[in-house]
């Protein structure tokens, strides 16, 4: 029987290559790569003396050379406009555990609504050779050429390899939320979102302006980012320009606790004196006091659906091209 080779201490921390961990097996570079791929049969004797080494040595094997071999990382890049963004990191959890289960790994990257740094991410990732990239983009109108499958939630783009667009019913959360306000008989609304620079806050606008014309309603809007601080600066402004406003259709959950959060350094009562719609379900929306009237996105469906078509495409599997909404549902709380 081949005997293994004594590792010192000190080279227990050294970048072994499949070479060397060979010869401290006493084995072929093949007999290892079989054994850390499971790909074919290993007498069980030298098996053993390989993961012995392996594990005496902590050797991790180069998953960018493992993934140029066999075409395939087992890698997914998520590229998100805002890490702060609550609505962002739960899709991710979802997205990570479905990944986990399936033997995927992802990489998680933060373009901080910069269109520039989305591109640099997505070079990056395409030299990494990862398997495809789930992405919401920061720029809409732009194209970009990618050597990888692409999928992309809540925002549609014009990527070359976007097989799959994946995002709620935009338009018809508008709706609803304009409708429960009129309700609960607010008649002077106003809607508080990005919509002159995400498609998505657009969608909602124009179901908002919907209800508003068929009831005969000014259909009453304020530019705002989807930041917390973006909520602090539109509720001022609001406040000023719009001093009889008795419902606000807010453009996510954290933008509706920032304008909460006015609301009460002015003495303004919610949901007596204005009421509060807020957009997407994070888990805060509940927690808060009063607790947030939202609209909520199918978050776990959505992660659900963007892995199942990933996944498929990874394996070849036929794909036609799709846009999939999710519908959405009212959840009704206390600021309304």
């Amino acid at each position: 029987m081949k005997r293994v080779t004594y590792i010192k201490r000190s080279d227990r921390l050294k970048n072994y290559s499949i070479k060397e961990i060979a010869k401290l097996a006493n084995v072929s570079s093949a007999t290892v790569s079989r054994v850390i791929n499971n790909s074919s049969y290993v007498e069980e004797e030298k098996r053993q003396r390989v993961i012995k080494v392996i594990q005496e040595t902590n050797y991790i094997p180069n998953k960018v050379a493992r993934s140029l071999f066999k075409h395939s990382s087992q890698i997914i890049g998520y590229i998100v406009p805002s890490i702060t963004n609550p609505f962002f990191n739960e899709l991710g959890r979802y997205i990570e555990q479905i990944a986990y289960q399936s033997n995927y790994h992802i990489i998680l990257c933060n373009s901080n609504n910069n269109y520039e740094a989305e591109l640099e991410y997505i070079r990056n990732l395409q030299a990494m050779n990862v398997d495809g990239l789930i992405l919401t983009t920061t720029n809409t109108n732009l194209k970009y050429k990618t050597t990888m499958p692409v999928i992309s939630i809540d925002r549609g783009f014009d990527y070359e390899n976007n097989l799959v667009s994946i995002r709620s019913d935009h338009y018809t959360s508008g709706y609803l939320a304009a409708e429960h306000l009129y309700e609960t008989g607010c008649k002077n609304m106003v809607f508080l979102g990005p919509f002159n620079t995400i498609s998505t806050a657009k969608l909602r606008l124009q179901g908002y302006q919907a209800f508003c014309i068929e009831n005969q309603l000014e259909a009453r809007s304020l530019e705002c980012g989807y930041e917390f601080e973006d909520g602090l600066k539109a509720m001022e402004i609001l406040l000023k320009k719009y001093k009889n406003c008795d419902g606000i259709v807010c453009a996510n959950d954290i933008v509706a606790i920032a304008c909460y959060k006015i609301l009460y350094n002015n003495n303004l009562k919610v949901p007596y004196d204005i009421k509060l719609i807020g957009y997407d379900n994070i888990l805060s929306s509940e927690q808060v006091t009063p607790s947030l009237t939202t609209i909520e996105q199918p978050i776990e469906e959505i992660a659900k659906n963007a892995m199942k078509y990933m996944i498929d495409i990874i394996e070849k599997k036929e794909i036609v091209q799709k846009n999939i909404v999710l519908p959405v549902k009212l959840i009704k709380r206390e600021t309304t």
